[in-house]
Parts: C-alpha cells; structure tokens; sequence
C-alpha cells in the first residue's frame, strides 16, 4: 500500500464493485459433482414440477409479439426468479461478466470505481469505498447510496444490472447521483485499473507493530507471513490489527489468518439447516500468537472479518476498538456453471465459539470510537485517526474511554 503515514490516510481499501457482500463476506467453494449436481440431467421427481415451465418458454417463444427473444436472457431471468423466491440476499445468480470480475478481484487485480455495495432496503448502499479506489479518492463514504448513474435512475434495478452501468474501462467516466443523510449531489469519478495487495505493515511510533488486512483473498495467507515475519523480528511491544472496512472473503483463509494470532482451539461454529455443526479451529504455529493486541473494526468489517474479530475476543486474545461491525453471519458456496456464470447459495450460517451469531447485529466493540469525518489538515500538521491513536493508547498502558 502506497502510504506516507498511517495517521494521514483513511483505511479502507480498493477493489471493483462486487456485487452483493455475500461473495466477499465469506464463501466455500465445492465442485457440484461432489454434492451429487454434476449432471445437467433433470431428477425424475422433478420434471412434472417442470411442465409448466416448459409450456410459458414455448408459449413465449412461439406467441410473444416482440420477436426474436433472446434465449440466454430468458434463462437468467428465470435461474434468477427461482432464487428470488428464497428471500435471500446473498443466494443470487451471476451473469459470466459478474463472475469473471468477482474471480479478478480474489486474484489482486480490479476494474471500476473501486467501492463495494450492497443492497439495502431495495437501495444500492456503499459498504465501504476500498483504499487507494477513485470512489475514495473523491470521497465516497459507507453508507452513501448510489441513486443513478449518468442520470439514469437505479432504484428499480437488480445490483449486477446497476453495476454494469457504474463499472466501465479504465480512464473513462461516470456520474453518480448520491444520496448521504437525505440530501443528494453528483460526483464524477474517473474509473481505473487497481492492483490490490491484501495486507500491508509497518512499524509505529513508541514500538507498535500495525497491520492492515483489506480482505480475505487467494494470497493473504502468504501476504501476513511475510509481513508479521518483518515486524515480529522488531521485537514490538504490541500489535494492531486493522479490519475497518474489510468486507470479508474466503471462510477458509479467514481461518488461516486467525492461526497467527491464536493457539489451539475454535474459530468459529458452522450450522447447517439439516442440524449439523462443524467446528473450524486454529492450530498453534502461528507468528503472533502472544504479544498484545488490539484488533480495530467499524461499521464497514464484515464476515470473515468479523469470524476474525469474534474469534479474538471470545478466545480473551485481544479487544476490539472502534464501532459495531456489518453483521453478516451467513456462509455462501460458490458454483460455477456451464455459460461462464456462476451461483452463489447461502448453506450455513457462522458463530464465534461462544455461540453469537452477528448476522444483522454485528460486533460492539469492547471500547466504542466513533471516527470523525476527518477535516482537512493544517499544513504539515496530519489529520488525526481517533480510532487508531485509541488502540496505541491502550498498548500503552494509558488510560482509553470511548469517545462517541
């Protein structure tokens, strides 16, 4: 991360629009053939149920008055109504376009304006702008809501649909409408290309190691190695970890990252509808598993961050500074399918070994920060960073009282 000083940035991070927080707050991914979906072949019980399906496709192909149809429109269309009906968010189609730029995102390499969203109440609500993006550089918040884009109206749009129109090539534009505390304005933001390490660090004054993790990608695993590895070997005297706007990623790498800084013993708890559970759990080799730590979270971690954050503090590793987190306490499996596209189904839901589920309630902090909208600074005087000068205080030994 490109970064003169920690206290002189805002930590959020940078990516392409993803397109509902369920991919990147947290996914399984198995082949269908393992669970039994490899074939195309439609099950004997079903093809009754699926008469009157085929009859609509013929009577619209044959009658319909606008001709000629677009087939692979209709079979979205319909693969998405059938998932509509699970009342789901996270359980959504997407079209090839949606999943190739899911997959270069997990890979380190994004296009677009660089903000993650979801939607929330029917409204496309930015969860967090990523670190480094054009929606940072001209000052997209979390919680802002994308009303159109060029002027064309969003609110009756799918997400992948309104998307489309923001994402764009490299070094072309798009307007925003924005809507932030019911009052709206434009913004024109220049679309880019960005590369997205996933973890970065660096020493602090007074001896703190801080650590950055923006998501839960391919390479974080080896990413936090070789980053703990530099600042382990400067013997800090504590350790800040940054999950404040990181929207989460894959549930086994979120487990991988909770190995460095906890000894043996459970992540986190799957439940399955059918009943089951299973336990993920850390093993005891990782790089911090003892020096002190405060782990920094708001309203934009979510997921894997919070499975993270839950793990640390029901396991009494550290304490958790800053404000409630997302609440996003589903697990998704993600498919691919034969057209390039791909499915992404919620199979679970996730607890923190004491047994909270977060989803919709998030994690309250051990000691709540509110970040103030930060100001622009005096000349050579850095803006300051409430929630991380509280963390430093705490490893310090110094008195730390919530600031709202």
């Amino acid at each position: 991360m490109e970064r003169k000083s920690i206290r002189t940035a805002l930590f959020v991070f940078y990516s392409v629009i993803l397109f509902g927080v369920g991919y990147a707050l947290g996914y399984e991914g198995w082949p269908l053939t393992e669970l039994g979906l490899g074939s195309s072949n439609m099950p004997a019980a079903a093809a009754k149920v699926f008469d009157p399906f085929w009859e609509t496709w013929n009577l619209v192909d044959q009658r319909f008055y606008d001709q000629p149809l677009d087939p692979v429109q209709l079979t979205e269309g319909a693969i998405e109504g059938m998932l509509a009906t699970l009342d789901d968010p996270n359980t959504r189609y997407l079209s090839p376009t949606v999943e190739e730029t899911a997959r270069q995102s997990m890979e380190g390499e994004v296009h677009g304006i660089g903000v993650l969203v979801e939607m929330v109440d029917g409204r496309i609500t930015i969860v967090s702008p990523y670190e480094g993006s054009p929606a940072e550089e001209v000052g997209l918040q979390p919680g802002d809501i994308i009303v159109a884009a060029d002027g064309q109206d969003l609110s009756e749009m799918e997400l992948e649909e309104a998307a489309a129109l923001i994402r764009g090539p490299a070094g072309t534009n798009v307007t925003l409408t924005i809507e932030r505390n019911g009052e709206q304005f434009d913004v024109e933001v220049t679309r880019a290309v960005v590369s997205i390490p996933s973890v970065s660090g660096e020493m602090l004054e007074d001896n703190v190691a801080y650590v950055r993790l923006n998501r839960f990608a391919n390479r974080t695993k080896e990413e936090l190695e070789e980053t703990l590895q530099e600042l382990m070997a400067q013997n800090p005297a504590g350790l800040i970890l940054d999950l404040r706007n990181n929207p989460g990623g894959g549930l086994d790498t979120a487990v991988e990252v909770a190995n460095q800084f906890l000894d043996e013993g459970v992540v986190l708890k799957e439940q399955f509808g059918s009943g089951r559970e299973r336990l993920f759990e850390s093993d005891n080799e990782g790089l911090a598993q003892d020096i002190p730590l405060v782990v920094l979270v708001n309203e934009g971690s979510a997921s894997a961050s919070e499975v993270l954050a839950g793990a640390i503090r029901d396991r009494q590793r550290g304490i958790l500074i800053g404000t409630t987190t997302f609440g996003k306490g589903t697990v998704q499996t993600w498919h691919p399918l034969s057209n390039g596209g791909g499915v992404r189904i919620t199979t679970a839901r996730w607890l923190t070994p004491e047994g909270t589920w977060v989803d919709q309630e998030g994690l309250t902090p051990d000691v709540v920060v509110e970040q103030p909208p930060l100001q622009e600074p005096l000349p050579d005087t850095p803006p300051q960073d409430e929630q991380l000068q509280a963390a430093i205080d705490y490893l310090l030994n110094q008195n730390v009282e919530a600031k709202e």
